[in-house]
């Protein structure tokens, strides 16, 4: 596994543009490479960083929607092992420029936004991210980790 990867994959469906979709990623992550991937008779947007930087937008929007405990539970959902992360963002929140976790495509009428972040101390990254907080306050705040 590289050092750091942050992978946000959009499938984009027929009726969607895709620099519609591409701009919902876009609210989320600052990503290094942008490709579209036909897996079968879908496309794919996939986006990478090999930075948690790409995640600075993701972070300032947790805050200024004050939903650090909601992003904190599902962030920590999503682990797998020490290094790995998963989520699903809401795909129409993201194009407008909010964020809202959700369990999957299913919750997400045009399909949701996987967000993947490998990082050899995931819950690190998580504490970055969305700390936990005492009456809507974070306990602490961290800076990225390097």
């Amino acid at each position: 596994m590289a050092e750091t990867r942050v992978i946000v994959e959009a499938e984009v469906r027929p009726t969607e543009d895709r620099e519609k979709v591409l701009k919902a990623v876009k609210n989320i992550i600052e990503p290094d490479i942008v490709r579209f991937e036909r897996v079968g008779r879908v496309e794919v947007l996939v986006a990478e960083s090999n930075s948690l930087s790409s995640l600075a937008r993701l972070h300032s929007m947790l805050r200024a929607e004050r939903i650090l405990d909601a992003a904190r539970s599902a962030l920590r959902k999503g682990i797998q092992g020490e290094d790995r992360l998963v989520v699903h963002l809401h795909k129409q929140a993201a194009y407008t420029g909010r964020i809202s976790f959700v369990g999957g495509d299913h919750e997400s009428p045009m399909g949701a936004i996987r967000l993947t972040i490998e990082y050899r101390r995931v819950k690190d990254v998580i504490d970055w991210l969305a700390p936990p907080t005492v009456r809507g306050r974070p306990v602490f705040q961290r800076d990225m980790p390097i």
